[in-house]
């Protein structure tokens, strides 16, 4: 599936259950090496992911040398951004349009998260879409910057107050662009207590033109957590993706591997094939159930040819080859053109 098929097909998702489109959140897992950077794709792609993303920086213009950090220290010892994101800040314009050939060559959608000016500039040639990080969820000046691209957005919420969200989507707004909003808690790893998948419902119903979506943090397990996501309503489903989850650092451990993703995949075509269509109708696999387990009216004493009915002739019985009991009203008053035996299904014939 393609990114721009997600928004075209919005109006789908609100009468049924299409299969997810999968984010790989490969981040800066690729640790500077372009070898592993096209093996994390391969590996995306083999377990069943719909697009792969990056996330394109320069430490200088993302945090200041005094910025702390926000993610657990005991699996990333690193106590300052600016020394972390300088680790990983190596790849930048020509390399990602290497990677994008690269995704092209492969097929699978290529993504990556800017967080400046000059990245979202040459992205925009690369991209078909663009994602805004949760960080970025108050910065007025980028969100509108990137908006002028008249490209659909989407939209991390993570920390976020309702307000923020529904300020954030205001400053979208008069570009009239498609948005995708992501639940997310942006706390690294997130406990399943935290996760409040719940909010994906509270967004779902505080923007209704907007498509909702999951960007997970939580530790991959069974991948349970993308799965109740996905049947609360998310259409979009981000998650940190790595080659393996023992390396050190602060986006390995509490990422998917391709594993992870193929058990997700799979799980994903039995759900679908558990929930089916929306549209409450009969099956035709029920049609034997509908004649047979259903009931008619039946008489329930003797009646005389000429005798009038009243309930006290009637009761109701399977099968539902006779008149239904929901004629009972109509029934009643009806004159019998025949004798009718007790515990005969009543049919129209023998009624005047």
């Amino acid at each position: 599936m393609k990114i721009t098929s997600v928004f075209k097909k919005k109006s789908e998702y609100d009468n049924a259950f299409p299969s997810p489109y999968i984010i790989a959140e490969i981040g800066v897992n690729h640790e500077g090496s372009m070898e592993t950077a096209r093996r994390l794709i391969d590996e995306a792609l083999e377990g069943g992911a719909d697009a792969v993303k990056f996330q394109s920086y320069k430490a200088e213009t993302l945090a200041s040398k005094d910025s702390p950090a926000y993610w657990d220290t005991s699996k990333e010892p690193t106590l300052s951004q600016y020394e972390l994101f300088k680790k990983h800040d190596s790849f930048w314009k020509k390399e990602f349009e290497e990677l994008k050939k690269y995704c092209d060559k492969v097929g699978v959608d290529f993504i990556s998260t800017p967080f400046d000016i000059e990245s979202a500039r040459f992205l925009n040639d690369l991209m078909e879409v663009f994602k805004i990080s949760s960080s970025d969820i108050t910065n007025k000046p980028f969100i509108e910057y990137i908006s002028q691209f008249g490209k659909p957005i989407i939209l991390s919420t993570g920390a976020s107050r309702l307000s923020e969200i529904c300020e954030a989507w205001e400053w979208i707004e008069p570009f009239n662009i498609p948005v995708a909003l992501l639940h997310c808690v942006l706390n690294y790893p997130t406990m399943d207590s935290s996760a409040n998948l719940g909010m994906i419902q509270g967004l779902k119903k505080t923007f209704p033109d907007a498509i909702i979506g999951y960007s997970d943090h939580t530790l991959p397990k069974d991948m349970k957590t993308l799965e109740t996501a996905y049947l609360l309503g998310a259409r979009i489903l981000e998650k940190h993706f790595t080659h393996d989850k023992s390396l050190p650092g602060n986006d390995h451990y509490h990422a998917m591997d391709k594993e992870d993703l193929k058990v997700f995949r799979k799980n994903t075509v039995r759900l679908l094939e558990l929930i089916g269509q929306t549209s409450v109708i009969s099956l035709p696999e029920e049609d034997l159930s509908r004649k047979n387990a259903r009931r008619s009216l039946v008489i329930a004493k003797n009646v005389s040819k000429g005798e009038r009915l009243t309930k006290e002739h009637l009761t109701w019985k399977r099968p539902a080859h006779g008149i239904s009991p929901r004629e009972i009203e109509s029934v009643v008053g009806k004159v019998a053109l025949q004798d009718i035996n007790e515990d005969t299904v009543l049919q129209w014939r023998m009624l005047s």
